[in-house]
């Protein structure tokens, strides 16, 4: 389904509408609950479940200098909702104007807009609208009056750990791929575009993909055992090097991710790759010769099949 791009184009949903709202970066646990109340809550009455979210993420309009690093930028989140079996998905551009718009406003634009808005679910500590002053009771209190159910989601924890997107980048930042999976519910992943490279992997004997990262938290720099799935859903193991590539690059280099993906041939310019990453390998060093470079290459490849294996 194509992308709603304002509140009213929720209008092209003509059954009852069914509303999951936040921001839900990283789709963890915590947002994959408030997602999947509507999703039921829809399915109940034959309706349609529709995630409302926003970009840029409101803390970078807001609060610039205290912005988060995105876990997953929007292609990557609607890629995850469309996963979760929701097929309509409305992104908000958040700006300056849009942050001064009063809670109360918001929730009847979105009730005015819609033919038949049934229930809002969102996470019973979530707050909008300006100054932060919409909470689950305001939703309540409008609900009551204009006819929609409100469903607050409580907080979700796992092992102790509450499922938080904070959470979920420090264990990321810290190579902790373990908590950052149990936190999200899924293998940590990252969503990238090949890019045009130097061919020098090619050269070298070991072709690689270079990509423009959409998300922003990436882990440690250092070389990784990854899964990347092609646009066709076709898993492959692969190393990944995210780094500065000193070997090649010298001193002032900007940081890259690369995979050599070990079973498979062909042209991937342009595609979309999703890198898990697995286990981390090794840290990137400079190597005094290509030659040691290539042998590295291979026990790394080496390394990598046993831990996918």
């Amino acid at each position: 389904m194509p992308l709603l791009r304002s509140i009213e184009d929720l209008a092209s949903i003509e059954r009852s509408l069914h509303l999951a709202i936040g921001v839900f970066d990283g789709v963890h646990r915590g947002h994959q609950a408030v997602i999947q109340a509507a999703r039921e809550s829809a399915d109940e009455s034959g309706g349609v479940a529709c995630v409302v979210t926003f970009d840029p993420h409101p803390v970078r309009v807001l609060a610039p200098t205290y912005a988060p690093r995105l876990l997953t930028a929007t292609e990557h989140k609607v890629r995850l909702l469309n996963e979760l079996g929701i097929e309509h998905v409305a992104i908000l551009t958040f700006d300056l104007a849009f942050a001064e718009t009063s809670a109360e406003t918001f929730v009847r634009e979105l009730h005015r807009a819609s033919h038949s808005l049934a229930r809002i679910c969102v996470g019973e500590d979530w707050r909008f609208g300006s100054g932060g002053r919409g909470d689950v009771a305001l939703l309540e209190r409008l609900g009551a009056e204009l006819g929609f159910a409100v469903t607050g989601v409580p907080t979700v924890s796992v092992d102790g750990m509450t499922a938080s997107s904070t959470r979920i980048r420090e264990a990321v930042a810290g190579g902790d791929f373990a908590i950052a999976e149990a936190l999200l519910g899924r293998p940590y992943t990252v969503l990238g575009t090949v890019i045009q490279g130097r061919h020098l992997g090619r050269e070298l004997g070991f072709p690689t993909a270079n990509l423009t990262v959409h998300s922003e938290q990436l882990p440690p720099t250092g070389v990784y055992a990854v899964r990347v799935s092609l646009e066709s859903g076709e898993k492959f193991p692969a190393v990944a090097n995210l780094g500065y590539r000193p070997s090649i690059e010298g001193e002032t280099a900007r940081r890259l991710l690369e995979v050599h993906l070990l079973d498979w041939q062909g042209n991937l310019y342009d595609c979309d790759l999703e890198v898990e990453f697995v286990e981390f390998l090794r840290p990137e060093r400079k190597f005094a010769g290509l030659e040691a470079l290539k042998s590295q290459i291979v026990q790394d490849a080496e390394r990598t099949r046993e831990v996918l294996a």
